[in-house]
């Protein structure tokens, strides 16, 4: 079956980074566009990212634009989010999927902090 597993987040400072990965099983990644996708406590989830197929295409959320970005290892079926010059308002639940298609399978997320 269609599983993720996003790992990387943690505490870290303002200003701070975190590379986040996303391993994804059950089907063949190189065939999909993947995103990265956030949920606040109280919000609702949000695209923070997105990437094509092949890794040439990427668009992000104007929050996170310059300070973001989303690469892929098909090879690995692995999706990665290099988050940079982070900010509170970052604080959430991290989250991959597919960006098109819906599998009906979401991974446990992983829980990025910004806080001093």
């Amino acid at each position: 079956q269609v599983q993720f597993v996003e790992s990387g987040g943690g505490l870290v400072q303002p200003g701070g980074s975190l590379r986040l990965s996303c391993a994804a099983s059950g089907f063949t990644l190189s065939t999909y566009a993947m995103s990265w996708y956030r949920q606040a406590p109280g919000k609702q989830r949000e695209m923070v990212a997105a990437i094509s197929s092949a890794g040439g295409s990427t668009n992000y959320a104007d929050s996170v634009k310059g300070r973001f970005t989303i690469s892929r290892d098909n090879a690995k079926n692995t999706v990665y989010l290099q988050m940079n010059s982070l900010k509170p308002e970052d604080t959430a639940v991290y989250y991959c999927n597919a960006r098109w298609v819906d599998f009906g399978s979401w991974g446990q997320g992983t829980q990025v902090t910004v806080s001093s």
